[in-house]
């Protein structure tokens, strides 16, 4: 879900819309039941998409939230795509590994989108492209400098793959100076061999902190999963890794799996759970915000972060 005026960059895909279960044959909670979209609520927005030929994580990643979300004026946009060059076990994105050229007009019909659909802040994601040099940075600056062109005003969150641990690349995203920079860290360590096989835990954790490092004046924030298999002290453990490493914005929310193919579910979070996760964040580690819901996905409430820039200037 998001706030209206808002594109938004969903945790990394693993959601399903059936209202009844999870994609792996679990049976969701009373919490969990999403309506079906329906297309008066969503056709805006997804013809516009259509018309200028941009991904959305939305759509690519079958999120419960998008009916609420189109009808509120919002989308996700997913660049570079939709192929993968990662296979999590938890994504629903495609998986692609051959080596494809970027579309070099792409970010011009981004800031269109943003132009058109009136944007206050918007929020750019990609899927993870290792058959780059880069791994893709250089089209977030293009996307970056398209937005600041034809919207001026509407601030921007980016949510990045880890480069591989490119740093340079790093620092060719971050010249274009994003008020917020989103790197979700997914799970707990122990999960990543199973989950991430690809992520390295510590390496996301030293890309957060070195963009709050070199680049202060960023709002710095990551997601993660409840339900694969970890269990809640993990949770609060990653939390204070996170804070430990200068994150400013958490979002928590619970997996569901796309399918058979992908990772079951291990367990449902019940909703005062996700309000335990929040306040031990927000009053214990001294998170700026922690958005803690079962439905919860990492731009949730991702326009907030101007409430956020006022209250906590930098």
């Amino acid at each position: 879900m998001t706030n209206p005026g808002t594109v938004s960059a969903s945790q990394s895909a693993n959601n399903a819309i059936n209202p009844d279960g999870d994609g792996s044959g679990a049976t969701k909670p009373p919490w969990l039941r999403v309506k079906a979209p329906q297309r008066e609520r969503i056709g805006a927005v997804a013809d516009l998409l259509l018309d200028l030929k941009l991904n959305t994580v939305c759509q690519e990643a079958s999120c419960p939230n998008i009916g609420e979300c189109f009808a509120g004026g919002t989308a996700t946009f997913l660049i570079m795509g939709p192929g993968c060059t990662r296979a999590c076990p938890y994504c629903d994105i495609d998986f692609d590994k051959s080596v494809r050229a970027l579309d070099a007009s792409e970010p011009e019909r981004l800031g269109e989108a943003v132009a058109r659909l009136g944007l206050r802040h918007v929020v750019i994601t990609s899927v993870n492209r290792d058959d780059l040099a880069d791994g893709g940075a250089s089209q977030f600056v293009a996307c970056i400098e398209q937005v600041r062109q034809r919207s001026p005003l509407t601030t921007i969150e980016l949510l990045i793959p880890d480069f591989c641990g490119n740093w340079d690349a790093l620092a060719a995203v971050m010249a274009g100076a994003p008020e917020v920079l989103n790197h979700n860290i997914e799970t707990v360590p122990r999960l990543y061999r199973q989950a991430r096989p690809q992520g390295i835990y510590a390496r996301s954790l030293e890309l957060l902190q070195r963009v709050r490092q070199h680049w202060p004046r960023t709002y710095t924030k990551s997601g993660l999963m409840a339900g694969l298999g970890e269990r809640d002290d993990e949770i609060l453990a990653v939390m204070a890794d996170l804070r430990r490493h200068q994150v400013d914005i958490v979002t928590i929310g619970q997996y569901l799996s796309p399918g058979p193919r992908h990772l079951p579910v291990n367990r449902f979070v019940t909703p005062e759970q996700f309000d335990s996760f929040r306040d031990h964040g927000e009053r214990e580690l001294g998170f700026l915000q922690v958005v803690s819901t079962p439905l919860t996905r990492s731009s949730y409430h991702a326009g907030e972060v101007q409430r956020l820039m006022k209250e906590f200037p930098r």
